[in-house]
């Protein structure tokens, strides 16, 4: 049996079968024809390009009918190079100039351009070399008349295993068979990643050496929960997941069923459980399957992750129309762009030896104003559709709340004068998710309308740990008694100011916190659409004293271990047997 560690990109657990995808990459020898082939070898080149964009443009729409638009946008990026002029003219010049084959003209032009961007420094741009390389396959295969077996023909379930997979490869998976898939590279904001979370199939990523650690058909667990893959688990491993996997699937249907019952504490206190939603696809399910509150954080940088097109005005103002349709009066909390560190906008692209405390998020806003403007014009053109609220992502200090306000300020004495709806009284609220900002939250909080608290980021300044760092993520925990004094103490900065105070971070959807969140007085948590059942289940399992009793006993506590399993232990008294979940305490 090996264990390994890699980085959870789409949750859930398998077991069974892996089917080991076979090495692509394929040797193209440099080789030159006559001049009088050359006019051949680009008519070659040029058909090859448009049987492939035509595929391309199938597929398209295959998923675009199974998992709307927004995702199937992810393939408009490989023809968009295709189409690429400046892209063809660079193939083209090899093949009529230095009078290379087609199939070397393709495969030196845009290996050349996956090594330029696999070497950024720039973690966005380096993650969609894939969407290169995945091209590159696909022509070549055209040009050299390759047809191997197709994923989407496999005839059993399995979990695929490769070094990396394309997004046009996701997209084609039958997901009636492959029910789950591990790679050695990759990373949580690759296309691939994102379309993994929209099938629905458990994914880890970044293992390193799967694809040459396993052999097709041997037994493999897939952990897309915690980042970890089991290879050759040995018969207790076995049994224990089995059972693990059983009975998450009894207490899944079990949510399910209850889905429709409210969030509302034993002695009557609710607690409002709202959707995390990266797409506006996402929202149907959130209410529909999952009955959520509404949406407490629309992450609108996806928008532009998804194509890397920044929108128009119009473009920002029909995702949220959309969106508001659907959620029927629900609440809709639009995040502005959160773009820098592992989400990237190469027009901002900048040499940073730490992205992460660079040029991001709010400071990315004020750095180039165009785009955020155009933004929140469209959120207030928006919020006369329904009940809008407006999240400023990493305020540090006053004076970037102040600037923020100021642009929204201005655009509504544009939208006035212009006689254009929206809501005058639209609240606009901060993310807590850097220690300053924590540090002077009674400050902030008498200069906005809502708090919400994101912990990703939060958790990672104020411990210092990168939790994408395989040699450090385990000291990445909600469990750390800092984190709970900075939570405490936004919570009761709200109280003291009458400011309602939300958690949207992956703490707030991790059952064994959501107790001793409800106990230190948040009363809105935002989480993952499927957690929604699990949460609300949770919040109804006491009264409200007894979710109190249990955040002061933890907050007195000095340990981090301690803190986790002390949370563990209570919440396996709150919930009936056959439901105990872990955390990543």
């Amino acid at each position: 049996m090996e264990i390994l560690k890699g980085i959870p990109v789409s949750p859930g657990v398998y077991i069974g079968e892996a089917f080991l995808s076979e090495g692509e990459d394929v040797r193209i020898p440099m080789r030159t024809v006559a001049p009088e082939a050359v006019a051949a070898e680009v008519k070659r080149f040029e058909d090859a390009c448009l049987k492939v964009s035509s595929d391309l443009d199938t597929l398209r729409g295959v998923t675009e009918s199974q998992l709307g638009s927004n995702i199937a946008g992810i393939l408009s990026v490989q023809t968009q190079l295709l189409r690429d002029p400046s892209l063809r003219q660079k193939i083209n010049v090899r093949i009529s100039e230095q009078k290379h084959t087609a199939e070397y003209a393709v495969a030196k032009t845009l290996r050349e351009l996956a090594k330029l961007m696999g070497s950024s420094a720039n973690q966005l741009i380096k993650e969609r070399s894939s969407d290169i390389v995945d091209l590159e396959k696909r022509v070549l295969a055209e040009l050299l008349g390759e047809h191997k077996e197709d994923l989407a023909h496999l005839k059993r379930p399995v979990a695929l295993i490769a070094h990396d997979l394309g997004p046009s490869q996701t997209a084609a998976l039958d997901r009636t068979k492959v029910k789950a898939f591990a790679t050695d590279v990759g990373g949580r904001t690759s296309h691939t990643s994102i379309l993994a979370r929209a099938l629905q199939i458990p994914a880890v990523v970044g293992l390193e050496t799967i694809s040459a650690d396993i052999t097709g058909g041997e037994t493999i667990i897939i952990d897309g929960n915690r980042g970890i893959v089991i290879l050759r688990p040995d018969e207790r491993t076995l049994a224990r997941y089995r059972k693990l996997q059983a009975e998450f699937e009894d207490f899944e249907r079990k949510l399910i069923q209850d889905k429709d019952l409210p969030a509302v504490t034993r002695d009557g206190v609710e607690v409002r459980v709202m959707a995390n939603i990266e797409f506006p696809e996402e929202v149907g399910d959130a209410i529909e399957k999952y009955s959520a509150a509404g949406v407490g954080l629309f992450r609108t940088e996806f928008l532009y992750l998804k194509s890397g097109v920044m929108p128009s005005e119009q473009d920002h103002y029909e995702a949220y129309r959309w969106t508001l349709q659907r959620l029927g009066g629900r609440p809709l909390v639009i995040r502005t762009f959160d773009l820098g560190a592992d989400k990237i906008d190469p027009a901002y692209a900048i040499s940073e030896h730490n992205p992460f405390l660079g040029l991001r998020s709010i400071r990315v806003s004020m750095k180039r104003p165009e785009n955020f403007r155009l933004q929140v014009r469209a959120i207030l053109r928006a919020s006369a559709l329904g009940k809008v609220r407006l999240l400023l992502p990493m305020i540090s200090c006053v004076e970037e709340l102040r600037w923020a306000r100021g642009v929204v300020e201005e655009i509504k004495a544009e939208l006035l004068e212009s006689k254009t709806s929206f809501d005058e009284r639209i609240e606009v609220g901060i993310m807590i998710e850097v220690p300053a900002a924590a540090m002077q939250i009674r400050t902030l909080a008498r200069e906005c309308d809502f708090l919400s608290i994101g912990t990703n980021d939060l958790i990672q300044y104020t411990l210092a740990v990168d939790r994408g760092n395989e040699h450090v993520a385990h000291l990445f925990t909600p469990s750390h008694p800092a984190i709970l004094a900075l939570v405490s103490m936004v919570v009761e900065a709200g109280r003291e100011a009458n400011v309602p105070v939300a958690m949207c971070g992956e703490m707030a959807g991790d059952p064994i916190y959501v107790p001793l969140l409800v106990g230190m007085g948040l009363t809105e948590l935002s989480v993952t659409p499927k957690l929604v059942p699990e949460v609300k289940t949770i919040v109804r399992a006491a009264p409200l004293e007894t979710f109190r009793a249990l955040a002061g006993e933890a907050m007195k506590m000095v340990e981090v271990a301690e803190i986790a399993d002390f949370l563990r232990e209570k919440l396996d008294e709150l919930l009936p047997p056959g439901s105990k979940f872990g955390g990543m305490g």
